[in-house]
């Protein structure tokens, strides 16, 4: 997983469970369409912003930076970080004791891989609400007074993904599993593996266009017809993050 979409329409477009105040937040903010490394995107997180001890909607940057980081980047990729090794991890573990978080998303891309060339599918609910992932998020701040708030997308094996896709992705959480993940009652990766719940999934075939990080519109989410189209129609200053995907 390294695109993914937040465009949601009504509260309807929301699991019934879901707080009234987090559904609120999340329609105040724009859709985005093509949410890529380093994009803004909208996550439910505890610790953040005035309410410690509470939880808030707050605008982050995808791909957690670590706090002890000298440089507001990484050498590595950071948008996902897999269940199994985050608690552990010199990135991920401080952010796993003290600053969870949710990510809502409407659906997201994943590549088939079993295509050659490889092609883009998009992932959403059947039912069409939207999807809650589990996520870590950390504030960087660098001595000159830069900051950042950014985050991490939790991934596992997950056999509810549609075929042909791989069976691998975020780990979804119901909206009574995401509070209890927010306020740190699921302290280890396998209480988290409990509770987590993936609904009903589909995927179709979509084009090429999420391979220009500047394309952010609805279009992209129409579908495509691999076998029509060409490799050669994709932008030739693609970044190539969508290929490098294993989850």
């Amino acid at each position: 997983m390294r695109r993914f979409v937040q465009a949601f329409a009504s509260t309807d477009s929301f699991p019934d469970a879901l707080l009234a105040e987090v559904s609120a937040a999340l329609l105040g903010g724009e859709a985005r369409y093509n949410i890529g490394k380093d994009g803004p995107a909208w996550v439910w997180a505890s610790g953040a912003g005035e309410t410690p001890n509470g939880s808030v909607v707050a605008e982050m940057q995808w791909g957690l930076l670590p706090r002890w980081s000298k440089q507001p980047t990484t050498p590595y990729t950071t948008v996902t970080a897999r269940l199994e090794r985050a608690a552990g991890s010199r990135i991920f573990a401080d952010a796993w004791k003290k600053r969870r978080c949710v990510v809502p998303m409407t659906g997201y891309f994943k590549w088939d891989r079993q295509r050659r060339p490889p092609w883009p599918m998009f992932v959403q609910r059947q039912d069409g609400l939207a999807l809650l992932a589990a996520g870590l998020w950390e504030h960087w701040q660098h001595e000159d007074g830069q900051q950042r708030d950014t985050f991490s997308v939790l991934t596992d094996a997950n056999p509810s993904i549609p075929a042909p896709l791989s069976p691998d992705g975020p780990v979804f959480l119901e909206p009574a599993a995401a509070a209890a993940w927010l306020s740190g009652a699921l302290a280890t990766p396998a209480q988290l593996k409990r509770r987590a719940s993936t609904p009903p999934l589909e995927a179709y075939y979509v084009g090429l266009g999420i391979r220009d990080a500047r394309r952010d519109d609805y279009t992209l989410l129409e579908p495509a017809d691999p076998d029509v189209l060409h490799a050669e129609d994709a932008p030739p200053d693609w970044d190539g993050d969508a290929l490098d995907d294993d989850a």
